[in-house]
């Protein structure tokens, strides 16, 4: 078993990285959506889909 994981820490240990940086990049995107933030990165003004995205903003106003 030992023999094993020395063989393929590396790999293991890329992949801990690899699962970490999603799982960072997800909670960012939902807290961001949470917060009624875009995710796209730019504003919504001129958006082709913004009624989509703020169905209940366009309601409250």
């Amino acid at each position: 078993m030992l023999d094993w994981l020395s063989q393929n820490a590396a790999t293991i240990i890329i992949s801990f990285v690899l699962i970490a940086v999603v799982v960072l990049v997800a909670a960012y995107l939902i807290k961001n959506k949470k917060q009624g933030k875009t995710t796209c990165g730019c504003g919504c003004k001129g958006c082709p889909n913004e009624s989509l995205c703020h169905k209940s903003n366009d309601r409250a106003k």
